[in-house]
């Protein structure tokens, strides 16, 4: 599946769709020139945005064409993904999708499943931190401009917070009842007073109207939040306990409550493996203009580290 078929060419790109929570998810692979099978990372957009001419793609680009094979999917309930409600955020289904993800590309003959990553930007960049704690496919991960929360992460000393995050994570409900979901809500609104949103600084606003309202995007401006209440979604207590090599980009000043700049520095060296940090110009969507110089700084920074990371046999923990 996905692989040279009898000297077949195969396009850049393929579709691949699987199933997770009950839902079909859609996605697309990019792949690198060189037909043997080679590293792949596994990624997918934060808060609503869409696999779809919204940058993250431009990213998976330049990864295939570094020689790193990049699967961009949506997720459940969002731009081409199937799923109700439609516009669900919820870190725990999201978190579920990765793992779903990686399942599917690891079955494709043109990927190495030995050398998986993942990438996350702002509230799924908090996802790949989760996901590379309970699963050891994972070789290596990307945060850019991590949602690691507003307020620093409360005290675990006998590890009972984190022990509850990844049972959950694992198996049960992670949905709230329906009585207690919040919304449908605007993502974005230029009118706090009558549409209240769910992100409400106007750089959001610029962002997803420049991106999102384009054309074949498959973004809609509504989101519904079914996260339970318990257990706490806790970023930075899952960087505690993230071993393999990750590398952070934050926005010096990020202006997104939910990404405090503090915060995402602690999560940072909470994190028990190599990495590297990189603090970047531009606010929160500023890696996510792609005409921008910043952009293509980002684009080298991640480049560079998955190369590093992802294209030999070693596993990361065989070099330390």
């Amino acid at each position: 599946m996905c692989g040279d078929r009898g000297g077949v060419e195969v396009p850049a790109v393929v579709e691949i769709r699987f199933r997770s929570e009950g839902a079909v998810l859609a996605g697309r692979l990019f792949l690198p020139p060189a037909a043997a099978p080679g590293p792949v990372v596994v990624m997918a957009h934060g808060f609503s945005a869409t696999a779809h001419g919204m940058v993250a793609d431009r990213y998976a680009q330049a990864f295939a064409d570094h020689g790193v094979a990049a699967f961009l999917y949506d997720h459940r309930g969002v731009g081409r993904s199937r799923g109700e409600p439609r516009g669900e955020i919820n870190p725990w289904i999201q978190a579920r999708g990765y793992r779903d993800a990686l399942d599917a590309v690891s079955a494709c003959d043109r990927v190495d499943p030995q050398r998986v990553a993942l990438w996350g930007d702002s509230y799924s960049a908090a996802q790949v931190l989760a996901v590379a704690c309970v699963d050891e496919r994972v070789r290596a991960v990307v945060a850019q401009t991590p949602a690691c929360g507003r307020h620093p992460a409360p005290p675990d000393p006998d590890g009972a917070l984190y022990r509850g995050m990844r049972a959950r994570l694992l198996g049960g409900s992670v949905r709230a009842e329906p009585e207690r979901w919040r919304g449908p809500m605007p993502v974005v609104s230029a009118d706090q007073l009558s549409a209240p949103s769910a992100l409400k600084p106007l750089t959001a606003l610029r962002w997803f109207l420049e991106y999102g309202a384009r054309f074949g995007t498959g973004w809609e401006n509504q989101v519904v939040l079914t996260a339970p209440e318990e257990p706490m979604w806790l970023p930075v207590l899952w960087a505690q306990h993230v071993l393999v090599p990750t590398c952070f980009l934050l926005a010096r000043d990020d202006e997104m409550p939910g990404s405090t700049t503090a915060v995402a520095r602690q999560a940072f060296a909470a994190l028990g493996g190599p990495k590297e940090v990189h603090e970047l110009e531009g606010g929160h969507f500023g890696l996510l203009y792609h005409h921008e110089p910043v952009f293509e700084r980002s684009v080298a920074i991640q480049t560079r580290f998955l190369s590093s990371w992802m294209h030999d046999s070693e596993r990361p923990g065989d070099r330390y």
